[in-house]
C-alpha cells in the first residue's frame, strides 16, 4: 500500500520537481539525477514527514537541499556557469518554438548563482521569503535582496525598463 501511495506522490510532484531542479542546475541529466535522488530521499524520510508543511513544500526543500549537495560535491565542477543551459531541456512538447521562452530563461541562467536561486524559489515557485531563505541557508532579507537584484538584472538583459522602487 505504501508503494502505490509514494508512487502517486511520484507521479503528481516529479514534472514540478524536474523543473526546479533543472532551473537550478541549468543541466538536464544532473537535474534528472537530482530529481532521482530528491524522490529517494523522500522515500526514506517520509516515514518522518510531520505534515506540519504541505507535501510539495517538503519535497521542494528536499530538492534544493540535493541540488545544494551536488554544488558542495563538485566545487570545481561549476554546476551551473553563465550560458550553460542545455538548449534541449528547453525544447517545448512537439517541438514548438517559444523565443520568449528561451530569453527568459537564458536571461535567468545568466543571473549569479544566489540571485537565481532565490528567483526561482521565490519568483516562479511562489514559495514566500521565510520559505526560501530556510531552504538556502540564508536571511529572509538576503532572500528579498537577492530577489530585487535579479529582477533588476532580468530587466536589464530583455531590454525591459523597470519602475523605480
Amino acid at each position: 500500500m505504501v508503494e502505490k501511495d509514494f508512487e502517486a506522490i511520484y507521479r503528481a510532484h516529479v514534472g514540478r520537481i524536474y523543473g526546479l531542479c533543472l532551473r537550478l542546475t541549468g543541466q538536464s541529466a544532473l537535474a534528472e539525477d537530482c530529481t532521482q535522488e530528491c524522490f529517494i530521499a523522500a522515500w526514506r524520510a517520509l516515514p518522518a514527514f510531520e505534515g506540519r508543511s504541505q507535501l510539495a513544500t517538503w519535497l521542494h526543500r528536499i530538492a534544493v537541499n540535493t541540488v545544494l549537495t551536488q554544488r558542495r560535491r563538485r566545487p570545481g565542477d561549476a554546476l551551473r556557469e553563465a550560458g550553460t543551459l542545455d538548449d534541449a531541456a528547453l525544447e517545448l512538447p512537439g517541438g514548438a518554438e517559444a523565443s520568449g521562452t528561451l530569453d527568459v530563461e537564458a536571461a535567468m541562467d545568466r543571473l549569479p548563482q544566489g540571485a537565481r536561486d532565490v528567483l526561482v524559489l521565490v519568483g516562479v515557485y511562489g514559495h514566500s521569503h521565510d520559505e526560501a531563505a530556510a531552504m538556502l541557508g540564508i536571511a529572509a532579507g538576503t532572500s528579498k535582496a537577492q530577489l530585487h537584484r535579479a529582477r533588476r538584472l532580468m530587466a536589464q538583459q530583455l531590454g525591459i525598463a523597470m519602475e523605480a522602487a
